[in-house]
């Protein structure tokens, strides 16, 4: 198991589609922020504000990138990027987490 050491978290969680998604922020020392999050079954449409790195820290997701129209898999273990102000979609069948890095 990977830790985040000598953080502060949110107590109020970011909750989305109806508590099928939530997550946590978390801030570093030096002032970054990340989220880390659980999606239940679906499919959900998402957009950045600011660069991301999603990277999946347990289960899968089968990712709609901006400008594409392939579906592509992201396992435990991955991550992809996102530019900001763009729109993507995730869909998975089975319980997912991940961790989200601002760029």
């Amino acid at each position: 198991m990977s830790l985040l050491e000598n953080v502060s978290v949110a107590k109020k969680a970011n909750i989305y589609f109806d508590g099928k998604v939530a997550s946590r922020s978390v801030f570093f020392a030096d002032g970054s922020k990340q989220t880390l999050g659980v999606v239940q079954p679906g499919e959900y449409e998402f957009s950045t504000s600011q660069g991301e790195i999603m990277a999946v820290t347990s289960g899968r997701f089968e990712v709609l990138l901006p400008n594409t129209t392939t579906w592509q898999e992201f396992n435990q273990g991955t991550q992809f990027e996102l530019s900001a102000n763009v729109s993507f979609k995730i869909r998975n069948t089975a319980i997912a987490e991940y961790c989200c890095s601002y760029l």
